[in-house]
């Protein structure tokens, strides 16, 4: 039995991964490019903490002798020098911390061994990490739920010495007039208003077509509807500012829909050398690419180091999938069991948790049948 191919369909969109592009499901069976989570049977989005439980924490991300980034910043929670927590600020910067995740209804009677209580935060250090600043810690002291949920705040500070960066030193080197139409343009995407946000990026980039974060923004804003027009203006913003790191994430993302794996592969390393720590989203669009690319070690290191950055399964949940399928094709059936029986703590219900289970049922049946 090829159990490689067995679990290939149950990599649809029961998890979403981060890059803002949303696109129509389609059938995921015998699809490689659905079977690791990318194509157009995925949904690009951006995931916010979504956690409810008995203890939250919650605090504040500001940028010293500056504004906070249009992005969502990302925010961890180190303990012991792992990765126990991950989470993104809103657009004001604010965070929660929410440390019993609901149980699935997916399997009811099981939850993922990767939960995290909130007794296990008390004593861990919380930092924020964005690429091109270094960030200050709070440490959780919280004991009880009648303690002070608040953390206070974290101060971001640019770094120099940064291979990479959040910030475009583009945007600082524009006309006035072109930074007051991209100012236009975030209050009007704050007020979800697209069409007016669109018009005034449009009116940035011709008043100076060298502005960086200016054409990123009109890509994300194009991404869903007009992605080629998108992939045109990410590419710009790449050619204003070859270290504003943004942009690589959304090509390669985009190069996943069009299952070009080179170009995901390439865009994914490039954003990997401005910042070797990576992120979630882009080591797992790293793996996604060298999976389809036959290069299956490689790809299985970025995805572990997708699951590392990301234990709440938060930004990139379909990295579990991925390295069933992985571990599958080299004949590692317990370990494949494991990460899918894994994934279905974490599954919202529905067909997808139904399939899922269904896969697992199918392999485990496959695990008894005698080695030929």
């Amino acid at each position: 039995m090829d159990i490689q191919r067995l679990i290939g369909g149950v990599l649809t969109v029961a998890c979403i991964s981060l890059a803002g592009l949303q696109v129509k499901a389609q059938s995921t069976d015998n699809d490689p490019a659905a079977a690791t989570g990318t194509g157009s049977g995925n949904i690009f989005g951006q995931v916010l903490n979504e956690q409810v439980g008995s203890m939250r924490f919650m605090g504040k991300v500001v940028v010293e002798g500056g504004k906070l980034p249009w992005d969502p910043i990302p925010v961890a929670v180190i303990c012991d020098g792992k990765t126990r927590y991950y989470t993104l600020t809103d657009k004001k910067g604010e965070f929660d911390i929410a440390a019993t995740p609901t149980e699935s209804l997916g399997v009811r009677s099981t939850r993922d061994p990767k939960h995290v209580d909130p007794a296990q935060l008390v004593g861990c250090k919380v930092t924020a990490l964005l690429d091109g600043f270094t960030s200050t810690t709070v440490t959780i002291m919280n004991g009880s739920i009648m303690d002070n949920p608040d953390l206070g705040k974290i101060i971001l500070r640019q770094d120099p010495g940064a291979t990479g960066s959040i910030v475009s030193a583009t945007t600082l080197s524009a006309p006035d007039e072109a930074r007051k139409e991209a100012d236009k343009a975030r209050s009007d995407e704050a007020d979800r208003n697209p069409g007016s946000a669109r018009r005034h990026l449009e009116k940035a980039v011709s008043i100076d077509p060298q502005f960086a974060e200016a054409w990123y923004q009109l890509g994300k804003l194009e991404e869903a509807d007009k992605p080629q027009d998108a992939l045109s203006a990410f590419v710009k913003a790449t050619a204003a500012d070859p270290k504003f790191v943004p942009p690589y994430e959304h090509i390669a993302a985009l190069a996943g829909t069009e299952k070009k794996w080179q170009e995901m592969a390439d865009a994914a390393n490039h954003a990997l050398q401005l910042n070797p720590a990576g992120t979630p989203q882009i080591w797992y669009f790293s793996a996604v690419a060298n999976y389809n690319l036959g290069k299956r070690s490689v790809a299985e290191t970025a995805a572990l180091s997708a699951l590392s950055l990301d234990p709440s399964h938060k930004v990139a949940p379909n990295t579990e999938q991925l390295l069933a399928v992985i571990l599958a094709g080299r004949g590692d059936v317990k370990g494949a069991l494991e990460h899918l029986r894994n994934c279905l703590t974490y599954t919202p219900p529905g067909a997808n948790a139904d399939q899922m289970k269904q896969q697992v049922a199918q392999l485990e049946k496959a695990a008894k049948q005698p080695a030929k």
